[in-house]
């Protein structure tokens, strides 16, 4: 076999090996589309509600309410995800997000749709993505095992980001043509490819975890944070997700203000710009998929190259250009996010899994109210390009901080072998 051959292979080994993840992952496919339409849909509407002066608090609201319920509940999550069947609670989840675009797209649709109401329903969906989080993680670890679970993290990454190309591109030209609501609406839908395919497992063929318990809110987050506090690789990971995703990932915020200010363009222009991102982190994310371990040059490369092209794009006033460095942007985006999550789920015992996932997805999406108030206060006083400027050199920082740690304190690498593939 070819050296291509064999790396094709390897990218797509997680679906070729097991039919439960197969079937999740296209599920998934048609459902995180039209969640990408929804998110471009709300930031578009909000943007259009709101009055010309406050556009960036506006943007800056939904977020808080989309995350706000991270930072309230996000420590109990992991909790729930070491204490509950996985597939059971995330099946919960994927109906509650469901039933929540049902009533957005009929609101819209109607006509009678206020900021208010777009706020309510992002906290709400918040609520369930909670839980829906840490759960779907931890359901990953159950389709494919340990040995798989690098390759599977980066083609969920992969799937998360062609959702990505075509649900920003899909939703400019249904939000200019039929309005907001329809996007709404087709998310609705879309949910159903992933219930049918939740139910469609068959549980005997999910991998168990080993010494699992059933623990209480209290001793189950405290033995999470533990753990945490005692592995370096944990910190490490946890403490660059805490100032990437509060200062350098709001692109919800970022990309609808370069589109309507900077650039002056419509939701068209918006949809671009989303797709550009979403296929560098595609490319990115089959490229992680490929490499079949986690390593810490992977993880700190990509960070690097993220917070280089964030200052490359602060300046940029021409959508071409916008539309390129963010492809590069997506790139690392992705490089970055798949190796920092393969590195802790490996680095923790299954008993614990959900717990430090919880952490993950709270220093992901727990800070964003705080982050997202700051680069809307941004935007409002320097436009795109200070809010790009300051998130490029938070990035640099925080991987700088996180190079000079594990410089000081080398840690072996938990090395996955690549599965043997027959010639």
């Amino acid at each position: 076999m070819t050296a291509v051959s064999i790396a094709s292979r390897r990218t797509f080994a997680s679906l070729r090996r097991h039919r439960n993840y197969r079937l999740f992952f296209f599920g998934q496919l048609a459902s995180v589309c039209g969640t990408w339409m929804q998110n471009v849909a709300m930031y578009w509407l909000a943007v259009s509600l709101a009055p010309p002066g406050a556009r960036g608090l506006a943007v800056g609201l939904i977020s808080i309410c989309r995350f706000g319920p991270f930072t309230l509940l996000g420590l109990l999550a992991g909790v729930v995800t070491d204490r509950f069947d996985n597939r059971r609670t995330v099946i919960l989840t994927q109906a509650v997000q469901m039933s929540l675009s049902a009533v957005l797209a009929a609101v819209t649709l109607l006509g009678a749709v206020q900021l208010w109401e777009l706020y309510a329903i992002a906290a709400l969906t918040g609520v369930a993505l909670v839980f829906d989080a840490p759960s779907r993680q931890n359901l990953t670890f159950r389709m494919v095992g340990r040995e798989e679970l690098p390759n599977a993290v980066a083609l969920n990454s992969s799937l998360v980001n062609t959702a990505r190309i075509f649900g920003p591109a899909v939703a400019g030209i249904v939000i200019a043509s039929l309005g907001a609501g329809w996007a709404f609406g087709i998310n609705a839908i879309s949910f159903l490819a992933v219930l049918a395919a939740l139910l469609a497992m068959r549980t005997s063929e999910l991998f168990p975890l080993e010494n699992r318990t059933r623990p209480t809110v209290w001793r189950g987050t405290r033995e999470g944070f533990g753990f945490a506090r005692r592995s370096t690789t944990v910190k490490v990971v946890l403490v660059m997700m805490v100032v990437f995703a509060s200062v350098c990932f709001n692109f919800n915020i970022l990309l609808p203000l370069l589109a309507k200010q900077t650039l002056d363009a419509g939701p068209r222009s918006l949809g671009v710009l989303s797709a550009s991102f979403g296929g560098g982190a595609l490319i990115g994310a089959l490229t992680a998929a490929a490499l079949a371990q986690a390593r810490w040059r992977v993880l700190l490369v990509g960070a690097a190259g993220f917070g280089a092209v964030e200052l490359l794009i602060a300046p940029t006033h021409s959508l071409l250009l916008a539309a390129t460095l963010l492809f590069f942007c997506g790139l690392f985006f992705a490089t970055y996010t798949a190796a920092s999550n393969a590195k802790l789920q490996l680095a923790t015992p299954d008993h614990l899994r959900g717990r430090v996932l919880g952490l993950y997805f709270y220093a992901w999406n727990g800070l964003s109210p705080f982050g997202a108030l700051l680069v809307g206060w941004l935007c409002d006083r320097g436009g795109t390009p200070l809010a790009f400027t300051v998130a490029g050199i938070s990035a640099l920082a925080a991987t700088g901080a996180g190079w000079y740690v594990l410089r000081r304190r080398p840690i072996a690498e938990p090395v996955v072998a690549a599965p043997k593939l027959a010639a």
